[in-house]
């Protein structure tokens, strides 16, 4: 199936998940837009949700999204996430042989029925979305699966309801939730863990130890030597910069020798009153003052290579355009002239290259 941006006609192919019951033939129709391990578990969840049970054999393709391996004399292997999934949903997950369809006939059947149902059906109509798409189909798969059977009493929805449900298995109190693993990432002596651009923190007594992230849509659970030690709400996407801290990890005292807030505020001030500004709303920004000795340094460290001078024009010209400036945009300012200060420092040369209107016009210009 296919959607269609409004605005610019562009397509985008839909792919179709479907999943039955074998005995009532009462079908899950869902639309997604790509055919991921994330998606393919997800798709299974709301399977399970829709039938309101969970069966006790989940038969399925054989593709290497699920699947690592699939001999014909041996174990079948599972990857780790869809053998999570199914023993988080006791159910055992069968994958069918290579190019043995029959073994599962219920769903190789319902996809030729699906055709005529709901993507025939469906063909006319024009959906933006993939949530207008899938409410479509919702609509078509309640009537498909109420409609009489041609060959037996019932419908899908009544054989279901007076028989295959009470063969179901109860749903988990806690839903499945897909998860993705980030492995090896260092505790920084600020006790928090970096993941896309935002911080975590972890018990003080694991710092400089690798961590694990097992990171799902909602939350990032820390996991170090094999054991979970902090879970925190993840931050949404357009976030940037931002801390999650819990007191208990910190410790009773934290001390950082080489550097503390006061001496790199009395460095800002040699600096200049620009950069005193920048460096305190640094400090001013976060909940742990520790959290901020990495960004205000790396403003600091500037003055080494532009100078003093050039530094304290940039805090300036950087204050003007932004509330709180960070280190890359101080550098970028430094790099481009644009504060229009030349350094007093070791590098003194121009930031950039200017070129004007004369340089770009040919000929004797």
């Amino acid at each position: 199936m296919w959607l269609t941006d409004p605005a610019t006609d562009e397509v985008t192919r839909a792919h179709l998940f479907v999943a039955t019951l074998p005995y009532s033939q009462y079908s899950c129709v869902e639309a997604t837009l790509d055919m991921k391990q994330n998606t393919w578990l997800a798709c299974h969840v709301r399977a399970w949700e829709f039938f309101g049970g969970v069966a006790v054999r989940t038969v399925c393709d054989n593709f290497r999204t699920g699947v690592i391996s699939h001999p014909r004399d041996g174990e079948v292997v599972l990857n780790e996430a869809y053998e999570a999934l199914g023993a988080h949903y006791m159910t055992a997950i069968m994958p069918t042989g290579v190019r043995k369809p029959k073994q599962k006939a219920s769903v190789e059947g319902t996809c030729g029925k699906v055709a005529t149902a709901i993507v025939a059906r469906l063909r006319n109509r024009a959906f933006a979305t993939l949530a207008e798409l899938n409410a479509a189909i919702r609509e078509m798969l309640d009537v498909f699966n109420a409609t009489p059977f041609q060959k037996r009493e019932g419908s899908r929805r009544e054989v279901f309801e007076e028989v295959e449900r009470a063969f179901l298995a109860p749903l988990p109190s806690v839903p499945f939730e897909v998860c993705d693993w980030v492995r090896g990432r260092r505790v920084a002596p600020n006790f928090h863990v970096s993941f896309e651009r935002n911080y975590y923190s972890v018990p003080y007594a694991h710092v400089g130890a690798k961590a694990d992230l097992k990171v799902s849509a909602s939350t990032v659970e820390v996991w170090v030597g094999g054991e979970r030690v902090a879970t925190h709400r993840r931050f949404a996407p357009f976030e940037r910069w931002r801390y999650r801290t819990d007191e208990s990890h910190m410790p009773p005292e934290f001390v950082r020798a080489e550097w503390d807030d006061a001496r790199i505020l009395r460095w800002a001030r040699e600096v200049g009153p620009n950069a005193h500004l920048v460096v305190s709303r640094i400090f001013s920004d976060v909940q742990v003052r520790e959290q901020g000795y990495n960004p205000a340094l790396a403003v600091l460290n500037l003055s080494k290579r532009y100078g003093n001078t050039a530094l304290e024009a940039a805090c300036g010209y950087a204050l003007e355009r932004a509330e709180r400036p960070r280190c890359r945009f101080i550098r970028s300012i430094l790099a481009s002239g644009a504060a229009g200060s030349g350094g007093d420092g070791p590098d003194d040369a121009p930031g950039g290259y200017i070129r004007g209107a004369g340089y770009y016009g040919g000929g004797d210009r």
